[in-house]
């Protein structure tokens, strides 16, 4: 039998806390879930929906992804190989003030994350009631990929999750 992938164990992971989070804590209410195997690349990813349950106005999605390429490198074992797991948090946040609101929440969240993140945000409106606000697609990607070594980090990483959707909410 073989070794669970990194993907595969930090999967369970971050599924216990954030579960832990919703079930046992009541912080969070979990609205949402999609673990796919791509068949098309090879890739896996698993998505975590969720909203706090002071604030549901900002929805949240937490996203660990393994290409292929990761994928083989760690079960092949192979030489040149750095495997990892790429992780995503995406918040969707209404705004009516496009130019500021965006500007804060970029510095939020860089000032949170330590400037570790690639950050978009990504902007649209249903026609025709564009006029009453935009949602603000905020979409953060974590320079570091990740492994086992960082499971103690969830966490505190989590908190920090929970901590961005209050902040956005403010904004």
């Amino acid at each position: 039998m073989s070794d669970p992938t990194i993907f595969e164990n930090l999967k369970v992971a971050f599924e216990n806390h954030i579960y832990n989070l919703d079930n046992l804590e009541g912080r969070i209410l979990i609205t949402g879930r999609s673990d796919v195997m791509d068949l098309a690349d090879l890739s896996r990813t698993l998505v975590i929906r969720f909203v706090r349950t002071d604030q549901p106005e900002i929805p949240v999605e937490v996203e660990l992804s393994a290409s292929a390429g990761d994928l083989a490198g760690e079960i092949l074992e192979l030489p040149d190989a750095e495997p990892g797991v790429t992780l995503r948090v995406r918040f969707d946040k209404p705004v009516t003030d496009p130019d500021g609101q965006c500007e804060k929440i970029g510095a939020m969240l860089a000032d949170l994350w330590e400037r570790d993140i690639r950050l978009s945000q990504t902007l649209s409106f249903d026609y025709p009631q564009g006029d009453t606000g935009w949602t603000n697609r905020v979409e953060a990607v974590f320079n570091t990929r990740i492994d086992e070594e960082h499971m103690g980090a969830i966490g505190g990483f989590m908190e920090s999750v929970i901590e961005a959707a209050g902040r956005l909410a403010d904004i």
